[in-house]
């Protein structure tokens, strides 16, 4: 006997009224419940289908649109309705700090009980299109099909590199330009999926987990650099370099090109061998007056631009004079740390991935940077009294977590060691609110202010500084 399929709830006449924290549409319905609602602005008229169904809130997608916000723009890029990575590049830049502004200060408030005796107003990120520095491609011998291709009966076999659509794992959309990632990149993804084609390899079946092609990543830098890493589940090294060899011949403006074998079920690359087969073995890229080398397993700034400006307010916020000695926490490949270190006395970095650690000790030595030092490991563990005693208790100290924040154990010891300055740097506002409504036991929030690293998407940064009370 078949599953029940449950009745359809739709709700009419809906009005948008604000963004949520994931570029979702904001209403309510006649009960009061919130209602989150994908691909909406404010200023939305709209009749939805719900998709999950919540004692407080909904989730729902529209159906029909009885009216369209006045502050509705023309997106610039022809795959924005079904790509699903830029969710509000239909919304004027100037709307878009605005919004993301005030879900910062509501988190802030809502979640943390958090309220800055100063809250600086958000900042704009110097280009709004080709700003990022890195970028995944996948392939895929299945296309995403539009809801009017699947109704026309149009074949999904097709030969494609472009983005994972959201929800659907082995179907990748065919991109032909992303505004994204500027220099040779969309010149570069179009050619390799030319010249894969050309070349007779397969390209991935995620269901099947066959084929040749997986995936393509990019990597840029201002300094007119290149990047090419390509994940390919074929052990023949004679038609890879061949293929490679020609993708070079292609774009000569290629700086960097590597290969590695992925014949696992997963597509994670960072447990893999790199093969070089092509230029030098890193690009480089300026943040302010240093120079990083950037490998094919490195982490690293994905907006370099806007990245300068973040850590100068990190630093603004910290006040350095040239005699503190700083702790880094969460410190990657030490930007913040290398960034600030003119600046202070000594810096100590903490990460727990032992490459970036590396990176951050390279990046060191090529700057001639001699008062930072670097400590690979789970912050939590290395981070104890016997650590603060060897390097002397923080003047200032930087956190910058993952989006999961703080180990308990961490915020625990920031506590016990009592820095008279904490910048927290976060990607994520709820986890940081839940991290300082903690620290509020012994800290004052005395500033904030909200980043925005990636425009056209909801993911904003914001840094706080606490003073000891």
């Amino acid at each position: 006997m078949g599953r029940k399929r449950r009745k359809k709830i739709i709700i009419e006449d809906l009005e948008v009224f604000e963004l949520a924290e994931k570029g979702r549409g904001v209403a309510k319905d006649t009960e009061g419940r919130i209602v989150f609602i994908e691909r909406t602005v404010p200023g939305d008229i709209v009749d939805v289908q719900v998709t999950k169904k919540k004692s407080s809130f909904l989730q729902a997608f529209p159906i029909h649109f009885k009216k369209m916000s006045d502050i509705r723009i023309k997106p610039m890029c022809k795959h924005f309705e079904v790509c699903g990575g830029c969710t509000i590049q239909n919304v004027p830049y100037q709307k878009q700090l605005e919004f993301k502004d005030n879900n910062v200060t509501q988190i802030l408030n809502r979640i943390g009980k958090i309220y800055p005796e100063e809250t600086i107003p958000i900042l704009p990120a110097p280009s709004v299109d080709y700003y990022r520095n890195k970028l995944e491609f996948s392939f895929s011998n299945k296309r995403w099909l539009t809801k009017e291709e699947i109704d026309s009966d149009v074949s999904n076999v097709e030969d494609v590199l472009g983005f994972h659509r959201a929800g659907a794992f082995d179907k990748i959309l065919q991109i032909d330009h992303c505004h994204l990632q500027g220099g040779i990149s969309n010149e570069l993804r179009n050619s390799i999926q030319q010249i894969a084609i050309e070349f007779g390899f397969s390209f991935y079946d995620a269901r099947e987990q066959t084929g040749v092609m997986r995936n393509m990543f990019v990597k840029t830098s201002s300094l007119d650099q290149c990047m090419l890493i390509l994940s390919i589940n074929l052990h023949d090294t004679e038609k890879i370099e061949a293929f490679l060899a020609a993708a070079v011949e292609k774009n000569p403006k290629l700086t960097s090109v590597y290969y590695c074998i992925n014949d696992k079920k997963n597509d994670w690359v960072m447990d893999l061998d790199m093969v070089l087969v092509h230029g030098k073995p890193y690009i480089e890229e300026m943040l302010r007056d240093v120079k990083f080398r950037i490998g094919p397993k490195s982490f690293f700034q994905t907006n370099p631009a806007q990245a300068v400006r973040l850590f100068e307010v990190v630093e603004n916020f910290a006040s350095l004079s040239g005699k503190e000695n700083v702790y880094d926490l969460y410190t990657g490949i030490g930007s913040i740390a290398l960034f600030i270190a003119n600046k202070c006395k000594q810096v100590v970095g903490i990460e727990e991935v032992e490459l970036a650690i590396e990176d951050a000790k390279e990046n060191s030595d090529r700057n001639n940077i001699l008062n930072a030092v670097f400590y690979a490991g789970d912050v939590k563990d290395i981070l104890t009294d016997s650590f603060a005693a060897q390097h002397g208790k923080p003047d200032v100290l930087i956190t910058d977590p993952p989006r999961a924040g703080m180990h308990a154990k961490v915020v625990d010891m920031l506590l016990s060691l009592e820095a008279p300055k904490i910048v927290y740097v976060s990607c994520n506002p709820s986890t940081q609110a839940r991290d300082l409504a903690l620290l509020a036991e012994k800290y004052d929030v005395k500033k904030s202010q909200a980043v925005d690293m990636f425009p056209h998407t909801h993911h904003i940064e914001n840094v706080t500084l606490l003073t000891l009370k």
